[in-house]
């Protein structure tokens, strides 16, 4: 918890109370055929739900609301708590909504490019 002082966070959660949407994204690491007998494995799936909600982020940005991702642990509760099959996995709780008067994004310090990329 002492590094994730600096940003002003905690075990103190009370977005999850007050926004308007919480969506819950989950991942498929198999599928099944329609009798539920067979496995077949979905490859890529973390990328894939990733790259997904990245663009889902963006999507809402662009009409204008904030999003915070949330990854409580242990994540299996929401299995029951949203009803979603033993196939499915919680990836992320995704929190929307308008930011709240006076709310502050955090001053995260970046790597400079030089640091991240390679040109030649």
């Amino acid at each position: 918890m002492q590094a994730l002082e600096p940003l002003g966070t905690d075990a103190y959660k009370p977005f999850l109370e007050v926004a308007p949407w919480l969506i819950g994204i989950f991942l498929q690491r198999w599928g099944t055929d329609a009798e539920g007998a067979s496995r077949t494995p979905n490859y890529y799936a973390h990328e894939s739900v990733g790259i997904a909600t990245g663009l889902l982020i963006t999507a809402l940005h662009h009409v204008g609301l904030a999003c915070l991702t949330h990854t409580p642990s242990p994540m299996g509760f929401l299995n029951q708590l949203l009803q979603r099959p033993e196939i499915e996995r919680p990836y992320l709780l995704l929190i929307v909504g308008h930011p709240a008067d006076g709310a502050k994004v955090p001053a995260i310090e970046r790597k400079s490019l030089d640091e991240i990329a390679t040109f030649i």
